[in-house]
């Protein structure tokens, strides 16, 4: 009997102990329905860490220099040695072309030279600013000169010159006299008469037939009280046979010569004044013997891989410039989501790689350079100063990018690290100082200039001022202050003095104090201490380039997130079921 009321009591039990696991088991069903496991949330933020962490370091990479970026991932400097070599070839190109621009400069300024000693009566070097004709019979006498020369010009020059051939007539000289219609002028009564519409008068005179005024242009009368220039134009060929010596083709050169007599401003002073425009051709037919001529086909090629090359340059720096605005973008979208914060931008400048862009500008300059060189090579073209500017801009830029990677080196980075500390406040100061130098400027022009040769215009005004400002040509600026008007004189010497007192002994110390104060933001820099919050972001990566992390990091921020991915449907799944 006892025994059966013990088994009873133990099963009773049984079933109490099943009955309150199962309850139990309902609970921990209910729990876990109504929230989710601690473990989920650890692996959520470990996730998050994680692609923090691999934005740190792909920023921390893309910051790298090249020697750096080696040591992380084993990839060649491409960059650096397309650089390299592109500087290389560059000033090798600018030599070249500058060696022939430099025959072609000095063909044009000596032929130049030549056409006023031959063309203009008694005319002596240096003497145009004062060559001018004040007598009627010396305006005709100027004109009857140039008639003549020009008729005898095959018997009186001593270079290649020729007149220019249409078909089988030689071209014209042309006299064009241009004059107001009418006009009756009294100035002894101070009464006048004019017609402000301008009329031309033009003549032609063929070389070898009609050598003189006189007896070509018998009826040509110039209206002295109504003209306001004679212009006389005519075109002289000549070849450029100082380029055998460097074994090249010659050119053949079109001179457009034209001689003004400029009356615009009816003083009794006419001022004379003679202007070349050159045209550049290939010659017609040549034979050169004696010399080897250089093969154009090469220089063309060599154009040719210039211009491949800064094409590489400049995709390479342009998929650069796209990774850093791409990395930018990420690091905004970490600010926004984990600090709640915009990013400065300070540090968005940063992600912007001012030495590629300068690198892409000098590609861009370079390329449209050379293609400018190979259309003049091959007489498409004569535009040499158009080339020069392309060209010498682009290999300026080119050089100034080698101080990019002089800046990777410690002690020889000051001078970058200056600039670019410095760069915004300097273009603030220069905005307000150049305000007052303006002003100073439009003062100079409107009071001084009609007393003063360097204040006559704006562009002597800005010269004259900014040689003040260096220290130069002080004295002569004081001095040649015409003393006509006391009052303007007294002016100019306020106006002078403060102008000296207050860019030199103000402006410009103040201009250098900002370049000094940079060197305590260089220092901080230096120390290792992080000044933005991008620097601080990046400070808590401590691996080093040859730590073999990135090697790793280059394909696992991707394998990771696709593996987290593939998790987070997995639990999807898992709590659908």
């Amino acid at each position: 009997m006892e025994a059966s009321q013990v088994s009873d009591c133990e099963l009773l039990s049984i079933i109490q102990r099943s009955s309150d696991m199962e309850e139990s088991s309902d609970l921990y069903d209910v729990y876990d329905a109504i929230s989710p496991a601690p473990w989920a949330d650890n692996h959520q933020h470990m996730e998050d860490l994680d692609n923090v962490e691999c934005l740190r370091r792909k920023i921390k990479y893309y910051f790298m220099n090249p020697c750096e970026k080696y040591h992380a991932r084993g990839r060649k400097p491409w960059k650096l040695f397309l650089q390299i070599i592109k500087i290389a070839i560059i000033t090798i190109q600018l030599v070249s072309f500058g060696l022939s621009n430099q025959m072609v400069v000095t063909f044009k300024e000596e032929n130049l030279m030549t056409f006023k000693h031959l063309f203009l009566k008694g005319y002596v070097d240096g003497g145009m600013d004062t060559y001018a004709v004040y007598r009627q019979a010396d305006v005709y006498g100027h004109i009857d000169y140039i008639i003549r020369q020009y008729g005898h010009l095959h018997n009186i020059t001593v270079g290649n010159h020729a007149y220019e051939k249409n078909g089988t007539f030689y071209t014209p000289l042309s006299v064009c006299q241009e004059f107001y219609r009418n006009g009756t002028i009294f100035p002894g009564s101070e009464t006048f008469e004019i017609d402000a519409q301008v009329d031309t008068d033009c003549r032609e005179i063929y070389p070898m037939y009609q050598p003189t005024l006189r007896d070509s242009l018998s009826d040509f009368e110039i209206h002295f009280k109504r003209m306001i220039s004679v212009k006389i134009t005519f075109v002289l060929k000549a070849i450029n046979l100082q380029t055998v010596r460097h074994r090249e083709l010659p050119d053949c050169y079109d001179f457009n010569v034209t001689i003004t007599f400029n009356n615009k401003a009816h003083s009794g002073r006419i001022k004379i004044d003679l202007e070349n425009d050159v045209d550049i051709n290939e010659c017609r037919d040549w034979k050169v013997t004696g010399a080897a001529a250089r093969n154009i086909n090469l220089t063309v090629l060599f154009d040719c891989l210039i211009i491949i090359t800064c094409l590489t340059s400049f995709s390479l720096c342009t998929r650069s410039v796209i990774k850093g605005i791409q990395l930018l973008f990420e690091y905004k979208h970490y600010c926004k989501n984990h600090l709640s914060k915009d990013v400065p931008w300070s540090d968005k400048s940063e992600f912007v790689n001012g030495w590629y862009i300068l690198i892409i500008v000098s590609d861009t300059l370079t390329i449209i350079g050379s293609i400018l060189k190979i259309e003049i090579q091959t007489k498409v073209l004569t535009s040499y100063d158009v080339c020069s500017i392309f060209l010498g801009t682009g290999t300026m830029f080119v050089w100034i990018g080698v101080i990019r990677y002089m800046g990777y080196f410690r002690k020889y980075n000051i001078l970058i690290l200056t600039l670019r500390a410095a760069f915004p406040n300097v273009i603030r100061f220069i905005c307000c100082a150049g305000i007052i130098y303006l002003s100073y400027c439009f003062c100079g022009w409107i009071v001084l200039g009609p007393y003063h040769e360097k204040f006559r215009t704006l562009n002597t005004v800005s010269e004259c001022l900014f040689s003040l400002i260096n220290g130069d040509d002080m004295f002569p600026t004081f001095k040649n202050m015409k003393q006509k008007s006391s009052l303007v004189w007294t002016f100019s010497r306020v106006y002078l003095y403060t102008f000296v007192s207050l860019f030199i002994y103000m402006i410009l110390s103040l201009f250098i104090t900002i370049i000094t104060d940079t060197y305590d933001t260089i220092k901080q820099q230096q120390s290792g201490t992080p000044t933005s919050e991008l620097q601080k972001f990046l400070s808590v990566c401590k691996d080093l380039p040859n730590s073999g992390v990135y090697r790793l990091e280059e394909n696992s921020c991707f394998l990771d997130q696709c593996i987290n991915r593939f998790r987070k449907h997995q639990e999807r799944l898992t709590s659908e079921a």
